[in-house]
């Protein structure tokens, strides 16, 4: 095991001593960030780092009562069994593949991304990356289960049902999509106002329906960029939930080559509509000062994000990376999105 291989599957250790959540309500943000910071270089970065966040983590809640493949459907979204349900998924990744795990639960969780700010469906999408790229051992099989389970704890469906079935890019639809009344209020008080938000569901349905799986990849890509795109504008809305806007189509889309084909587009579907939730709860109508980042490179920008150490800005720069490495040319609005975040986001520390 190499050194920045161990460092992850320590720091994931000490996390899972840690619930998914703290303060009430607050998602303990630790699996995505350490992951974030080993992948791009920052090895020796996540201990210290670790150190100072896991100050404000608080234990594991306990266990209520035991989840089957019998009763599982009465403790779906209810987060007093978040335990419950790490214990059920640990033991389901020890049964059978990790992969074929997760595609069996993903259609039954997919209506519910929109659960704690879409943060449980992030955190899935770290994992599946590191065990795609990184390997399988036992701390990253255990993140994905904690991750899992966190997402069937904090299940919630949209007020509203979206179905794409037009023609526009979802660059344009999210332009084009209008804001709710009321932008100064929580996720949930938010999400709620879509129903009575005139023209939201038009809107929303007027991003083009995909022909097949590889359109629906491709067109989770350019949801990923476009969001990742007008956070440099409109992030001054709420400059830490509209990184969701962009992180959680992202989540999605590096889980798409472990999915059966026939989930990638109702995996656009349930991205799609969390984003446009999102954007139209928080963007505000004017747009901020244009800003660039110029002569700085990928590298560069995610070790300014390190040293930022808000694990929203780490999360958002990861994001951006991943946006500029799309193109030859790379991508300055994406870079230029993470350094927006940096200026947003009061520093950790």
């Amino acid at each position: 095991m190499d050194t920045q291989s161990g460092t992850l599957d320590e720091a994931l250790e000490r996390l899972h001593a840690t619930g998914p959540e703290f303060r009430g309500f607050l998602s303990n943000h630790g699996p995505m960030a350490v992951e974030a910071l080993v992948r791009h270089g920052q090895a020796r970065t996540v201990h210290r780092w670790l150190d100072r966040y896991s100050a404000e983590l608080e234990d594991v809640p306990s266990a209520r009562e035991r989840i089957t493949d019998a009763n599982w459907q009465e403790a779906l979204g209810d987060p007093q069994r978040v335990t419950d349900w790490t214990t059920y998924f640990t033991h389901a990744v020890a049964e059978r593949p990790w992969r074929e795990v997760l595609a069996a639960w993903w259609p039954r969780l997919l209506p519910g991304i929109s659960g704690a700010a879409t943060h449980p469906v992030i955190r899935v999408g770290h994992a599946v990356r590191t065990l795609l790229e990184e390997g399988e051992e036992e701390p990253r099989i255990a993140e994905l289960a904690h991750a899992v389970g966190y997402w069937a704890a904090r299940h919630t469906t949209l007020p509203v049902t979206v179905t794409p079935s037009g023609t526009a890019s979802p660059a344009a639809a999210l332009e084009a999509l209008p804001h709710v009344l009321d932008q100064q209020v929580s996720v949930v008080q938010g999400l709620a106002q879509l129903p009575g938000t005139p023209g939201w569901a038009a809107a929303a349905e007027a991003v083009a329906a995909p022909q097949d799986p590889e359109a629906a990849r491709d067109q989770l890509a350019a949801l990923v960029r476009a969001a990742t795109h007008r956070y440099v504008d409109y992030a001054h809305g709420d400059a830490i939930l509209l990184v969701h806007a962009a992180t959680a189509p992202n989540a999605i889309l590096r889980t798409l080559p472990v999915l059966p084909r026939p989930l990638w587009a109702p995996s656009l579907h349930a991205a799609w509509a969390a984003c446009a939730a999102l954007t139209s709860v928080y963007s505000p109508d004017e747009a901020l000062p244009p800003l660039r980042a110029g002569s700085l490179t990928p590298e560069e920008v995610f070790a300014r994000a390190t040293a930022h150490g808000d694990a929203h800005a780490i999360k958002l720069a990861d994001t951006a990376l991943d946006v500029t490495s799309w193109t030859p040319e790379g991508d300055d609005r994406a870079l230029a999105a993470a350094l927006r975040s940096q200026e947003l986001i009061p520093p950790e520390g």
